[in-house]
């Protein structure tokens, strides 16, 4: 199955809630969410409830497709959460989270995520000194992420810096708008993840 690249408001509209996938626009009256405040599709209005199964589809929609993942991608993922110790769904959604493209997007560098993948792609991103130009490469404590000297002057990454403000920055993460870098100073917990979304629901959908 290709990537989605459809109307991306319509997810958000079919989760009911906002799922951020256009950064910034998610923040004003023009979001689509704030616009029309029921599912899509011509008997959106009139759908009736979700099943179980279809309740913890959701949930795991509602946290893939932000991310942009595939999957066969998404389920690796699980399966490595699966793998280390703690709780499964928090240690999922910790992974996601520390993954470039998501840091990238969540200090400011970037309006979304789809804007940062493309960054990181272009190779106009350094962790640690050295360019790295994988948006999956998984971010570890006291890393430093900043945009490469030469590519500070894109106005995609100056207009984002701008307008982070009011996004607010997530307590594990500092940035240094000024030099253009950010610091990971831990991995976040699940209280400090901004996802609205009940992760065990995603557990309980793959151990069937």
């Amino acid at each position: 199955m290709a990537r989605y690249i459809g109307a991306v408001c319509r997810m958000c509209r079919r989760a009911g809630e906002k799922l951020y996938f256009k950064g910034d626009r998610c923040f004003t009256e023009k979001c689509g969410v704030e616009r029309r405040k029921y599912p899509p599709g011509q008997h959106g209005q009139g759908r009736s409830k979700l099943s179980d199964y279809g309740i913890q589809l959701m949930e795991k929609q509602k946290v893939r497709k932000p991310y942009g993942l595939m999957e066969v991608q998404f389920r690796k993922y699980f399966h490595e959460a699966e793998r280390r110790k703690g709780i499964t769904g928090e240690t999922l959604l910790q992974l996601l989270e520390c993954r470039l493209d998501n840091v990238v997007y969540r200090m400011g560098f970037s309006a979304n995520r789809r804007q940062a993948r493309q960054l990181i792609r272009h190779g106009h991103f350094l962790v640690n000194g050295s360019r790295v130009n994988v948006p999956s490469y998984i971010i570890k404590e006291n890393d430093v992420v900043e945009v490469k000297e030469s590519s500070r002057e894109i106005p995609s990454v100056q207009e984002s810096l701008e307008k982070a403000g009011h996004r607010g920055l997530p307590a594990w993460l500092e940035t240094d708008a000024a030099n253009f870098k950010g610091k990971v100073l831990h991995v976040p917990s699940r209280e400090e993840i901004q996802l609205p979304v009940q992760e065990q629901l995603i557990v309980e959908l793959y151990s069937k």
